[in-house]
C-alpha cells in the first residue's frame, strides 16, 4: 500500500490544473494537443512512467484530447503515487 496524498501535494496538483473530485478520491485533467499524433505520443511517454511507477491511469483519447483520471484503488482515494504521476504527466505535456 502507498502513502496518502499530502495536503501540499494536493495543492500543487490543483495549481497545475488538476481537479480533485469524488470527495478527494480522484483527480482529473484534460490535456489538449495540436493533433492526434502528439496526443498519442504523450500517452506513450506517460505509459512508460506509469509502468515504472506501477501505477496506471484511467484515461481516454479522442483525437487531440487526452482525459486522465488518477486514483489509487488500493487506498480508496488519492495517494502520493497519484501526485507523482500527475506531476510527471504535466512535465511530459509541457516538453
Amino acid at each position: 500500500m502507498t502513502d496518502p496524498i499530502s495536503d501540499t501535494q494536493k495543492t500543487e496538483a490543483t495549481q497545475s490544473g488538476w481537479t480533485v473530485e469524488d470527495g478527494g478520491e480522484a483527480m482529473t485533467k484534460s490535456f489538449v494537443f495540436a493533433n492526434f499524433v502528439e496526443a498519442f505520443g504523450f500517452m506513450a511517454r506517460a505509459a512508460i512512467w506509469a509502468e515504472k511507477l506501477n501505477h496506471h491511469p484511467e484515461w481516454s483519447n479522442v483525437y487531440k484530447t487526452v482525459d486522465v483520471r488518477l486514483t489509487t484503488h488500493d487506498t480508496g482515494g488519492l495517494s502520493a503515487l497519484d501526485a507523482e504521476l500527475a506531476a510527471k504527466m504535466d512535465q511530459l505535456a509541457a516538453g
